[in-house]
């Protein structure tokens, strides 16, 4: 979260997930188990959009307001449809191995916006962060060995 968010903004940071798909095609289970975190109010989704990449590179994109039926997602409710633009899609899409797809979205970490607008009211400005792949964070803790038992 970097940045200074004005009280009363309608968004706090977003993150862009690549979420690569078991084959070609969009799976509606796949929207399920997003939907679910939104209804959590965990997160709010913004934008997504499915990429396919052809076997000889070729990127197919479908846009959220694209899906076909079958999929339990009202475009409509979706934060900030067109967010995803194309430098986002091209930089990320080269993470994508050729013949298969990749779910793209934007979500946004519902308490950041909070964090975001209140740190901003108290003149606090973030100078940056950093993430760390869960995969990283468990490997390391596998090898820590606890100083104490809890």
């Amino acid at each position: 979260m970097s940045g200074t968010v004005a009280p009363g903004s309608r968004f706090g940071p977003v993150d862009l997930y690549l979420l690569s798909l078991p084959g070609r095609d969009l799976d509606p289970a796949t929207i399920s188990e997003l939907v679910h975190f939104v209804d959590t109010g965990l997160v709010r989704l913004l934008d997504l959009t499915v990429l396919t990449k052809s076997e000889d590179g070729k990127l197919t994109l479908v846009k959220a307001e694209e899906l076909p039926d079958g999929f339990e997602l009202d475009v409509a409710s979706l934060g900030a449809t067109g967010l995803l633009n194309h430098n986002d899609i091209a930089g990320l899409a080269v993470a994508i191995p050729a013949g298969t797809s990749a779910l793209l979205v934007a979500i946004e970490l519902t308490y950041q916006r909070d964090l975001a607008a209140r740190t901003s009211e108290s003149r606090v400005v973030f100078l940056g962060d950093e993430r760390i792949p869960a995969t990283v964070v468990n490997a390391l803790a596998d090898t820590i060995t606890p100083r104490t038992k809890v």
